[in-house]
């Protein structure tokens, strides 16, 4: 699988993907400026991601810069043509600005920035993400974020339900969903979505840095993992 990771100013997340998908698990990678707006130019990766990181310092709302940088043109695309689209922590706050996910990104109900380990279960196997997971098993992911509560309205968390389209649940170290293992204050513990294709997937955690065992924490490695063994389809737009 080709990837390509988009790279926006404040970004500080890329590098750690860009080498987790190289030297770790042996892909190509093409790293994408922000303000490359060629169509045809993400028609050469099977997957784009957009990292997390600070993209254009934050101001405004998180994501809601770098929604309308160039290339955000050529991955709203990429990804209606059914092109494979992941966005970690930033980047998923970016998929939600551009309306390629649904709902958004609020601060936390802390009200401050939290970074620490959390535990996440699988919510499902439907999606390429989490295809190849164990959802009774817990994954040790981390966390870095002032504004990583989910919310949306509750006719969009119905058919967030309806269509299964819920990827991970924040819960304790024994699987267990609760306000307790809620990091952020999001809705109903949700830590991840795709949208209702199933092409385009966000999570608030950093797989990227749990990936490596000289981390002490392979978990995050196995959502990439997922992703690699599901087959993507051919994207032409």
């Amino acid at each position: 699988m080709k990837f390509g990771v988009v790279v926006f100013p404040g970004s500080n997340c890329d590098r750690d993907i860009i080498h987790v998908l190289q030297n770790v698990l042996q892909c190509d990678v093409n790293i994408l400026w922000h303000k490359d707006n060629s169509l045809g130019r993400l028609s050469r990766e099977d997957c784009i991601i957009l990292p997390g990181g600070f993209s254009f310092g934050d101001y405004l709302r998180s994501g809601a810069l770098a929604r309308f940088s160039p290339i955000m043109e050529s991955v709203i695309s990429f990804a209606l043509a059914g092109g494979i689209v992941l966005g970690i922590c930033n980047g998923f706050q970016i998929l939600c600005e551009a309306h390629l996910l649904p709902g958004a990104l609020a601060q936390n109900l802390s009200e401050k920035f939290s970074c620490k380990n959390v535990y996440l279960r699988p919510a499902t196997n439907a999606s390429m993400l989490t295809r190849f997971l164990d959802k009774d098993k817990v994954y040790k992911v981390p966390i870095a974020h002032a504004e990583g509560r989910y919310i949306c309205s509750q006719a969009t968390y119905l058919s967030l339900i309806e269509n299964d389209q819920i990827l991970f649940r924040y819960c304790d170290e024994k699987a267990s969903v609760s306000a307790a293992a809620n990091p952020n204050g999001a809705l109903d513990n949700i830590a991840g979505i795709c949208n209702a294709e199933r092409n385009v997937f966000g999570m608030m955690p950093h797989p990227e840095r749990a990936a490596e065992s000289v981390l002490g924490n392979t978990d995050g490695l196995a959502i990439f993992q997922s992703l690699l063994n599901a087959q993507p389809a051919s994207v032409t737009f």
